[in-house]
């Protein structure tokens, strides 16, 4: 009835063998020590394996990983055959490609009904790309009411930072503009950390994509109804060209005719989009502040210069 995160529970077998399944039932239980517990049912066909190991990790799932927890809902013999996996503190299977990870050993187990609870002591924790830290933009796999949910503010991805402002950026690639998947069939501006523009965008995986950061310029300020945090959004390029690059997974350049507005999530950056459409198709910008109910359009006449070069031309 109301909404949860989503894992997947790890172990080997008693032959070295992973095994893993999915569960929401997951939680923290202690800080001192670090306990964490997750619920096993015993229909699971790798339940007696949980009864017996000494040591388990449990992956939390991101908002691109609907499959991977649909694959370890199942009985596939092929689970950890197309999904990558490696060791870390204790030896159990750790996915390379998750949200966090917390690699434990058991430290008690108890039989409730049909579900063995396994508490874990923490050994080691991280995330995909960034050992020790939490993976940077992109948002939790939620499941609600039978379903998977999104979480829409994703934390340090065009999500609320401690400035109050969610930034995000319009990246011009070739002909179109570079957005990031949602998870969940949506699309959004990739995302920053700072208010200041940034020469590279963060990825998931703890990379980066470089920018351009001459080429970097405000091009919108606005408030999105029911929301505290206003929007903050920067102009800019790829540093290279997107044509000959491998785009990393979950994000896609496209055309200026095909922007996927109503896969877009609010009624202010759908139309956002649509005033750059029109600016660039006429090749005359303009940035946009104020609150969406009342902004104000300052025009920018010829094509945007850095600081040194404008004074240069102006001089």
């Amino acid at each position: 009835m109301f909404p949860t995160g989503v894992t997947v529970v790890t172990v080997l077998d008693e032959d070295g063998n992973p095994r893993g399944i999915t569960a929401n039932s997951f939680t923290s239980v202690s800080l001192d020590p670090p306990l964490v517990l997750v619920c096993i049912g015993n229909r699971s066909f790798s339940f007696p394996i949980f009864c017996s190991t000494s040591s388990f990790a449990v992956n939390l799932l991101h908002a691109g990983q609907a499959d991977v927890s649909s694959l370890f809902a199942s009985r596939s013999p092929e689970k950890f055959q197309s999904t990558a996996f490696g060791p870390k503190h204790t030896g159990a299977p750790v996915l390379t490609d998750c949200l966090t990870w917390f690699d434990c050993t058991v430290h008690d187990r108890v039989m409730a009904g049909d579900h063995l609870v396994l508490i874990g002591r923490v050994q080691a924790f991280g995330a995909s790309g960034s050992p020790g830290g939490t993976a940077v933009g992109t948002a939790p796999l939620g499941f609600c009411r039978g379903r998977y949910a999104t979480v829409h503010e994703a934390p340090n991805a065009g999500g609320e930072m401690p400035h109050g402002m969610q930034v995000g950026y319009l990246v011009e690639a070739d002909d179109g503009i570079l957005l990031q998947s949602d998870g969940a069939g949506g699309w959004r501006l990739p995302g920053g950390r700072s208010r200041k523009a940034e020469r590279a965008l963060p990825l998931a995986d703890g990379s980066t994509l470089p920018l351009r950061p001459d080429d970097s310029f405000l091009y919108s300020v606005f408030d999105v109804a029911g929301q505290d945090a206003g929007c903050l959004v920067y102009r800019t390029r790829l540093a290279a060209d997107a044509a000959t690059m491998t785009l990393p997974p979950g994000l896609r350049v496209f055309a200026l005719d095909a922007l996927p507005f109503e896969a877009m999530p609010t009624r202010e950056t759908r139309a956002m989009l649509r005033r750059y459409v029109r600016e660039r198709q006429a090749d005359r910008f303009g940035i946009y502040i104020d609150s969406s109910d009342g902004g104000r359009l300052a025009m920018v006449d010829g094509r945007p210069s850095p600081w040194p070069v404008a004074f240069a031309e102006n001089g």
